[in-house]
């Protein structure tokens, strides 16, 4: 019988293992993005839209106006905004072609993804890698106990939250300050 302290441990050390593998550099040209930005759109699929969908938030109670590509209220993308693309393979078909229009109207794209010889790289400025297992199974790729690509999502998510407190250090943003931005209609 597999014991709950026990699973947590595993996951606890794959995420360790995972983020310390990310480039820092990577990780700060995707912060000066956002942070040139006028508007930050984010598109995936399944899991991954879920996880970019937390880090939409988070970065919108940082003051940053984001959108989620296919919600009601999605304006217009322009040359002054930048595409987020979660898709660990960089294959995935619909965040390719949203790329492909983002380019078509000049926006930047940050790909946020584990394979670095994807499709996703004709479209992407810029390329952050997870680098973790996923449906290619490629070489080099950190293995996963976890199902399917449970890691890489996990990851999306606190890489997410890395790069909102980063921004909260960088502009020393009064944490009792933020909660203005919280939904307050609940």
């Amino acid at each position: 019988m597999t014991h709950y302290h026990e699973s947590v441990k595993e996951i606890t050390q794959e995420l360790q293992s995972t983020l310390a593998s990310v480039s820092e550099e990577e990780v700060e040209k995707l912060l000066k993005e956002i942070n040139k930005a006028n508007k930050v759109f984010f598109v995936g699929v399944g899991r991954v839209f879920l996880s970019l969908q937390s880090v939409a938030k988070r970065l919108a109670h940082l003051g940053v106006d984001t959108y989620l590509v296919g919600q009601i209220t999605e304006p217009a993308i322009t040359e002054k905004d930048l595409l987020i693309v979660g898709s660990g393979s960089g294959e995935t078909a619909f965040p390719l072609i949203i790329a492909k229009k983002a380019k078509q109207h000049n926006a930047r794209v940050v790909h946020i993804g584990a394979n670095p010889e994807s499709s996703m790289r004709e479209f992407a400025d810029e390329f952050v890698r997870i680098p973790v297992q996923t449906k290619l199974d490629l070489p080099n790729e950190i293995p996963s106990i976890q199902p399917m690509t449970s890691l890489f999502e996990q990851s999306l998510l606190v890489l997410g939250d890395t790069l909102a407190l980063m921004m909260i250090k960088e502009n020393q943003i009064n944490m009792k300050e933020l909660w203005e931005y919280h939904a307050n209609l609940e």
